[in-house]
């Protein structure tokens, strides 16, 4: 065999620098797209740990908000319960008043003739009773029954009834 010409061979020199160079350039290549993703990995690790300790702090405070929440529902819940009872308690005591109320309102509608009657019998026992007389002898108005009474019941024939006003009932 003969060695070949030295043009190949130094064609040949040339293409192997050639392949050469270009399997260097691809390496450069290949590290540094290899160190973007690497730190391209490392900034998502880094987001996603970031993201996931976010969410982590988004559902603890969802749980304290929900904790809190249901606490101030407790609290409302049992002060409803007391306004309830406090309701029935006021309400049982109307129910007792009513009665009593019913009563009064009768009083003050009554009032008026009771005042008017209290102010004629005042009226009376200031004017005092009847001058002494003889029982048979009439009135100067004219014939009558002498007064023996003045509820205009029978009298007592053990107990009769004077025929003076009074106020004590």
């Amino acid at each position: 065999m003969s060695a070949p010409p030295a043009l190949q061979i130094r064609e040949a020199n040339a293409h192997l620098a050639a392949v050469h160079r270009r399997a260097a350039e691809l390496e450069a290549r290949l590290e540094a797209a290899e160190r973007t993703v690497s730190a391209q990995a490392e900034r998502l690790t880094l987001q996603d740990q970031q993201l996931r300790a976010a969410l982590d702090e988004l559902g603890h405070a969802k749980d304290r908000e929900i904790a809190a929440l249901q606490e101030q529902l407790l609290t409302s819940e049992a002060a409803i319960r007391s306004l309830q009872a406090a309701v029935r308690q006021r309400d049982e005591l109307i129910q007792q008043l009513q009665p009593r109320a019913k009563l009064l309102q009768d009083i003050c509608r009554r009032r008026p003739p009771l005042v008017a009657l209290l102010a004629d019998l005042a009226e009376a026992e200031r004017l005092g009773p009847l001058p002494a007389s003889d029982p048979g002898h009439l009135l100067p108005s004219g014939p009558g029954p002498p007064l023996a009474n003045s509820t205009g019941e029978k009298a007592d024939q053990d107990h009769p009834q004077p025929t003076m006003f009074g106020t004590t009932v």
